[in-house]
């Protein structure tokens, strides 16, 4: 019997593991992928993450592949609104480090395999789990054979559709919002450097950020969900909104999203764990999602490791954990849905004024610090 199943190999289900084994736990993780994705779609990591991330020794190989935004410039209609900067942010992490998705999970996994050898199980999916009140028993299937696996704990990382939380009998209810949006990434002609850059237009907002290798990526509000976007389509939206040129023969990733959110109505059940979206999707704007599973995991592991040290009971210990980051995550949900808002298309006579007040707000000190704090998850 394994202390506990980790269930889901992606960054927040790979760094739980991470720091369970560095604490001497009996952990081992079931992926269903045979391989990593090179789909990327999370990027930005925030302050209070990389410290987090500072904990199992990866930060620093992250900070060596990534972009460090220092700076956030709004725009409209060709002038400039305000620019939100990051460097008096409190500690040494001034900055949002933007890393693709697939790298996260090469430097996660490669320290999980050079510490703990077959922790991570590639093809494996779990088909049902059963909380039996002194263990949890997992079904696990491989090649088409199911295999019973017992475990103290589990912990379910298997994203926002998490059948191990419809297993343990947790809601999640799903609200949808009226936010579509179509993203790509390109390579970089703006001459924006390290900046990120948010364009507040009539039609909706246009965002777009440094990734390493001379890459931008460009995500662009639509009025209604895209069901096969193109490159051509994209850049050609970017012009019109933004007057830039982008190439779209550089093309490298395109991909269309609606915008929902979900929060489980409690992340324990017995001795089933929720972390990460399966606990908690929160719109991808604002970048908070992959942040909160991985605080969620710097939280939940060292009340794991006491528990089975001291051998009480981990349910009491567990009940805060659910309280406090089910309350972290709601807050979290709240700053997307007015990130969400302030890109929604206005009318010019509503939008510029809309724009200076913006502008006005910014030059702030207090203001100032208040926002560059919010967008970085401080």
């Amino acid at each position: 019997m394994h202390d506990v199943i980790v269930v889901g190999g992606g960054p927040v289900g790979l760094y739980t593991a991470l720091l369970l084994r560095r604490a001497g736990v009996d952990a081992v993780v079931l992926e269903r992928r045979t391989e990593r994705s090179s789909h990327s779609r999370a990027i930005g990591i925030h302050p209070p993450a990389l410290r987090a991330l500072d904990t199992g020794g990866i930060a620093d190989d992250l900070r060596a592949r990534g972009v460090r935004i220092r700076d956030g410039i709004a725009r409209s209609a060709g002038r400039h609104v305000g620019t939100v900067s990051f460097a008096a942010l409190p500690g040494k992490e001034t900055y949002v480090l933007a890393v693709p998705q697939a790298v996260t999970e090469e430097i996660l996994e490669r320290h999980l395999e050079d510490g703990f050898p077959g922790t991570l199980r590639r093809g494996v999916s779990v088909v049902a789990t059963h909380d039996a009140g002194d263990h949890v028993l997992a079904v696990a299937r491989a090649q088409g054979e199911d295999t019973a696996l017992r475990a103290r704990l589990v912990i379910a990382a298997d994203g926002a559709r998490s059948s191990v939380r419809d297993d343990a009998g947790v809601g999640a209810p799903v609200h949808r919002y009226p936010d579509c949006y179509v993203m790509g990434d390109f390579s970089d002609a703006t001459g924006d450097g390290d900046d990120a850059v948010l364009y507040l237009e009539a039609g909706g907002i246009v965002e777009s950020f440094p990734l390493p290798g001379g890459i931008r990526r460009w995500v662009v509000r639509v009025g209604c969900p895209v069901e096969r976007p193109t490159a051509s389509d994209l850049t050609q939206l970017i012009r019109e909104r933004t007057g830039v040129d982008v190439d779209p023969a550089t093309n490298s990733m395109l991909s269309a999203f609606e915008v929902r959110s979900r929060l489980a109505r409690r992340l324990v059940a017995g001795r089933i764990v929720l972390v990460g979206d399966a606990a908690h999707e929160v719109s991808p704007i604002g970048g908070q999602g992959m942040n909160l599973g991985w605080l969620d995991a710097v939280e939940l592991v060292p009340i794991i490791a006491a528990s089975l040290r001291d051998g009480q009971d981990v349910a009491v210990r567990l009940a805060r954990y659910g309280k406090e980051r089910r309350a972290e995550a709601a807050l979290a949900r709240r700053k997307a849905s007015i990130n969400m808002a302030l890109g929604r298309p206005l009318p010019g006579p509503v939008l510029r004024p809309r724009n200076a007040l913006l502008g006005a707000l910014i030059r702030n000190s207090r203001v100032h610090a208040g926002v560059a704090r919010a967008f970085t998850m401080q």
